[in-house]
């Protein structure tokens, strides 16, 4: 496979149109075409990441967090943008998801979410502007007897999908009104003489893909010089994508219960608590890594439980104060569980592509009793 073809692939699972607009992702570093045959796993691109992957042979690196935040200026052996030099040097592609991945269905908050046991979890907030396939209307006004050739024209162009149905529209009968002037050909009527056509107001829906190929074969279909038509943009209502998840849980639980599940399913080490250790939790919310304000929704909607990969100090006092229990796994801890499941969902579409997790990527963190 090509780097090209595992960016499809990945954007399946993580449309990069989900990520947050202060967010860099996609492919960072390398060669669209270039072959791959060994792709690395990693939350973090670090030297010894980067050292793994050069003796692992590794085509691409596949990272959560962006090798590249801002604009380099330089690409220096002697400073912070040593690793994006060797990578360069060896050859090494990186595509980054970040909160595409934050954000997607199945994706980190999801993830953490299953851990918890919500039910119909729905995003916190933070939310992007998204529609899998964008959509547009087209609205054109053609004479009664060359309805039929229009309508198969736009419909063999690609117009008129929704779900399982093909074909779909919408026809009215009205009256159309048009003077021709000098230089007009005319299909119907004189020119210089004000005339009145027996018209069907025809609209369909049109994926944004297809739009162009459909307005051809629309004006290539219709009998006028001049066809009337409208393009309309849909919006899409239905699904809101942004980051965190809350909702009820199915089995409410103690908050030792939830901690035991988090222990077992992220291997986190230790945890940061706030609040209350024993209560009971009926509702409970997520958002991998530092969600800043995301918080304040949380204490909003009267959650019992945030879990966290980390909390500033001014928010765990705001959280304390407001009665709700806050568990923080550090910022990392709280996405690396993830790896896997995105490793098993890959291998099932890339079969010819060796997938490896990071053994070098940690926590910077080293947590101890003192």
């Amino acid at each position: 496979m090509k780097v090209k073809d595992i960016a499809a692939v990945v954007e399946e699972i993580a449309p990069l149109g989900l990520a947050q607009d202060w967010d860099n992702v996609g492919l960072l570093i390398g060669d669209p075409a270039q072959d791959v045959k060994r792709l690395l796993l990693t939350i973090d691109v670090t030297k010894a990441v980067v050292a793994e992957a050069r003796k692992l042979k590794t085509d691409l690196i596949l990272s959560y967090h962006p090798v590249i935040w801002d604009g380099l200026k330089q690409i220096r052996t002697d400073g912070a943008t040593r690793v994006v030099y060797d990578l360069i040097q060896a050859g090494i592609g990186v595509f980054s998801i970040h909160t595409a991945l934050d954000a997607a269905v199945g994706g980190v908050n999801d993830g953490l979410a299953e851990i918890l046991g919500i039910e119909d979890g729905r995003p916190l907030g933070d939310y992007v502007n998204y529609a899998p396939q964008e959509n547009y209307k087209l609205v054109v006004f053609v004479p009664v007897d060359a309805l039929d050739k229009v309508t198969n024209a736009v419909f063999a162009a690609g117009a008129g999908a929704i779900g399982n149905y093909r074909n779909c529209g919408f026809r009215a009968e009205g009256t159309g009104t048009f003077t021709a002037l000098d230089g007009a050909r005319p299909a119907i009527g004189k020119k210089g003489r004000p005339e009145q056509v027996q018209e069907m107001r025809f609209e369909t829906i049109v994926p944004a893909g297809k739009l162009q190929a459909v307005v051809e074969a629309m004006k290539a279909a219709h009998p006028y010089e001049t066809p009337a038509f409208d393009i309309l943009r849909l919006f899409g209502y239905a699904d809101r994508f942004g980051l965190g998840r809350i909702g009820p849980l199915g089995t409410p639980a103690r908050v030792e219960q939830l901690v035991e599940r988090i222990k077992r399913q992220t291997g986190a080490k230790a945890i940061g608590l706030v609040g209350d250790a024993r209560r009971l939790v009926k509702t409970a919310a997520v958002c991998a890594g530092t969600c800043g304000t995301i918080v304040h929704s949380v204490i909003a909607a009267g959650a019992d439980l945030y879990l966290t990969g980390e909390l500033k100090h001014h928010h765990a006092l705001a959280a304390r104060e407001a009665g709700v229990t806050c568990i923080c796994l550090s910022h990392t801890v709280s996405e690396r569980f993830i790896l896997k499941k995105l490793a098993r969902r890959l291998r099932r579409r890339m079969k010819d592509v060796t997938i490896k997790i990071s053994t070098k990527d940690a926590d910077p963190f080293t947590w101890k009793n003192i």
